[in-house]
Parts: structure tokens; sequence; C-alpha cells
């Protein structure tokens, strides 16, 4: 709260000749530096996740999952099929409180990782990679994925699906 109380009409006296040479400076130096560094943390920045996406039919993607999961399991953990892909495409379904199948992948090989929800907004985050996306019903993601080191990974659901989200965990395992 101002101590005096300003003259009348000073709204209307507008901005002195210096006050608008340091506003068109500050705006002019805004503009600049942060096209600037949008600019180059785009070139930059690992913060994007740089896949494609596909609309899908939330069935027909379960069905090749399943089929998937059938063609190249070599074991279950959990009740959830191990499956051991040659590298190139490998699917991955989040559906209400699961992953579903577990891969297990070689290091050092490419693969490209097909993800998608099949019945609820899910959360997708892949570490120690630090990937994470949203999955919606209708849509694919695919990226490519060459793990660096062997292991397991962590799949992990990052948006809220229902009471049973808390344990909606899976895994990568990665041999060498």
């Amino acid at each position: 709260m101002a101590l005096h109380t300003p003259p009348k009409g000073w709204q209307e006296e507008g901005l002195p000749p210096e006050e608008r040479v340091w506003l068109v400076l500050a705006t002019l130096f805004a503009i600049v530096f942060l096209s600037a560094f949008m600019g180059l943390w785009h070139l930059t920045g690992r913060q994007t996740t740089h896949g494609e996406a596909y609309q899908v039919d939330p069935a027909a993607f379960r069905q090749e999952v399943m089929a998937f999961a059938e063609r190249y399991r070599v074991g279950e953990l959990h009740g959830v099929p191990v499956v051991a892909p040659p590298p190139g495409d490998v699917y991955l379904m989040a559906q209400a409180f699961s992953w579903y199948p577990v891969l297990k992948l070689k290091k050092g090989e490419t693969y490209r990782l097909r993800v998608a929800s099949v019945d609820y907004p899910h959360g997708f985050s892949l570490y120690p990679h630090e990937w994470s996306l949203q999955l919606y019903p209708g849509y694919e993601w695919v990226y490519p994925f060459t793990p660096t080191r062997a292991g397991e990974y962590a799949l992990i659901c990052n948006d809220y699906c229902g009471l049973g989200h808390h344990a909606m965990v899976g895994r990568i395992l990665v041999e060498e």
C-alpha cells in the first residue's frame, strides 16, 4: 500500500522515454534468449523421447501382443509370460494394473519397443532410462531401444489408473 495517494490523472501521463527504452530492451532480450534457448534445448536436450505414435485398435493390439507372447515364450514370472524375442519389434501392453509380457532382451541389440494401453490411460516410465510418456487406449508408441547394460529395467505406471495402480510394476530383463 502506498504511503501517499498519487495525483489525479497519473495513469494518463504515459511512460517517460528512458523507461520506454528499458522496457523495449528487456522485452527484446527476453524474446531473443527464450527463442535461442528453446531452439538449442530442442537440438541438444535429451528431454524428449523420439518415437512414433500410431492409432491402433486396442483389441487388435491385444491380439498382436498375445500372439507375440505365445511365439517367443521362454518361461513365466508371477503368472506373466517371459518372452525372449529376436531384435526387431517387441510388444508391451499396459492393462489394468499389469504390464504384459515380461521382456527378456539381449544387451547391445536394437529393438523397436511397441507399447500401448488397451483399457485405461496409463503412464509409462522405464528406469534407468528415465523415459516417461502417457499411454492412451487407441494409440501405440514405437521407440527404438538398445539396452546398454545387463540387469533388470523397471517399468512403472506413473499415471493413476485405479485401485491397483500401486501394484502396476513390470520389468524388462536384459542379458549379456
